[in-house]
């Protein structure tokens, strides 16, 4: 008996717990002291309130208890180290994130933290030891090399999505989308293939979804509470965790006799499509930033979602949606390679068009029939590019926001633009 129903059941549940806690972690978070005023890279007048990855985790505490209860995916507990991998080191990482929220922690305190937390992850039994190869080989890790790169995949992924943590639901968001193709992924190795070990990363991919859209109608523009370090570290933790139990835990053998499509390398393709906009995000300022002679930790304005509204434009609410796209598409294509049984050549031509359309919606520039029109009104579009790039420097210029008075929550007609905190407060 499929036990969709029952993930379904953890689904809400977990949603539920995190949309009804958000606002009590919201006021907490007040009294708390955990409101830092908008600062000169940010664009936002009013100060808003963070720590909402509390709620978050106490979602993802409701889900894993009520799973536990339910006959078809209490047997998923038994021996994988589940509890101890999403609450322990998730524990450990909402309570950095709390201590850096409310009074800033330092990089090299903050990378202690992350790497303490992926060694209980490690120590849970999350741990990549070997790769898939040609011809149904493996590729073996000794244990030092399993313990090193296991650290690094999981320290890399929370920083991703802390890049990626700048507009109002961005991270929430993209996180979940993530999270989706996961589920899709491995449910129909456990449930169609026939692949048991794939319920854990299955179960943690519903857990991780539940919690971002319970969090995300409290985080969508116009944000009246940000997750801070305390979510997104968080989230990057949880992410990191389905592609490394699943790597580790999946029969490749098996696999490769079953119809799922190149077995060999979509358990590798899946995760690097899944991260491929906050990896990215997080490879580019590093670069940028070392290139300039910065530290790779240096907060500036030249993320991708900092790309999207301030040179190319976009307002905060379509600079959020067209990234989302972007995920779902990356994600999808690579799923969709899996499961969907359309001829190879559809499925490639399909994605090659879905890839033409968004890029076209992503820049303006490239719609040429938008350009025929402006043309034929007599209006340049060098001269309406750098009309539109003034009116946005105007805008956004440092001390903007403060010249307005502050007010209480964000008001709809604001943006909200913030720079990633990354390793620093």
């Amino acid at each position: 008996m499929s036990a969709l129903r029952e993930y379904g059941l953890t689904l809400l549940v977990v949603v539920a717990v995190t949309y009804l806690l958000t606002p009590l972690v919201r006021l907490a978070a007040i009294r708390f002291k955990a409101v830092i005023p908008a600062r000169d890279r940010d664009v936002h007048a009013a100060s808003i309130p963070r720590m909402g990855g509390i709620a978050m985790y106490l979602g993802v505490v409701a889900g894993l208890l009520v799973a536990s209860r339910l006959v078809p995916l209490r047997d998923t507990f038994h021996g994988t180290g589940l509890v101890v991998g999403l609450l322990g080191a998730g524990g450990l990482i909402v309570l950095i994130g709390i201590v850096d929220d409310r009074w800033g922690i330092g990089a090299i305190g903050k990378l202690a933290g992350q790497i303490a937390a992926a060694a209980i992850l490690f120590a849970s039994g999350a741990r990549l030891t070997y790769f898939p190869e040609p011809h149904n080989g493996l590729f073996a890790l000794t244990q030092n090399e399993s313990v090193v790169l296991t650290i690094l995949v999981v320290v890399a992924t929370i920083n991703a999505v802390n890049f990626i943590d700048g507009l109002d639901g961005l991270a929430a968001g993209i996180v979940c989308i993530a999270a989706s193709s996961f589920f899709i992924y491995y449910y129909s190795l456990a449930k169609v293939v026939g692949l048991s070990a794939e319920a854990v990363p299955a179960l943690a991919s519903i857990l991780l979804a539940g919690a971002c859209l319970g969090f995300l109608p409290h985080n969508f523009y116009p944000a009246r509470i940000f997750m801070g370090d305390t979510g997104s570290m968080l989230l990057g933790l949880l992410l990191a965790y389905v592609p490394i139990w699943a790597i580790n835990s999946l029969d490749f053998t098996t696999l490769s006799y079953q119809a799922n499509r190149y077995a060999e390398i979509l358990p590798l393709l899946l995760p690097a499509a899944v991260l491929v906009i906050p990896y990215v995000d997080m490879l580019r300022a590093v670069i940028r930033r070392t290139r300039a002679g910065l530290s790779p930790f240096a907060a500036d304005r030249k993320h991708l979602h900092h790309i999207m509204m301030l040179e190319i434009g976009h307002s905060h609410r379509s600079s959020v949606l067209i990234l989302y796209a972007w995920a779902a598409l990356f994600a999808g294509a690579v799923v969709g390679l899996s499961i969907v049984t359309v001829p190879l050549a559809v499925l490639i031509w399909t994605t090659l068009a879905a890839v033409l359309a968004l890029a076209m919606l992503s820049i303006p520039k490239l719609r040429w029939w938008q350009r025929t029109q402006s043309e034929a009104n007599g209006w340049p579009p060098a001269a309406d590019r750098l009309l539109g790039r003034a009116e946005q420097t105007a805008e956004h210029a440092p001390g903007h926001a403060e010249d307005e008075p502050a007010k209480s929550g964000t008001p709809a007609d604001e943006p909200v633009l913030r720079a990633p905190s990354n390793f620093i407060p």
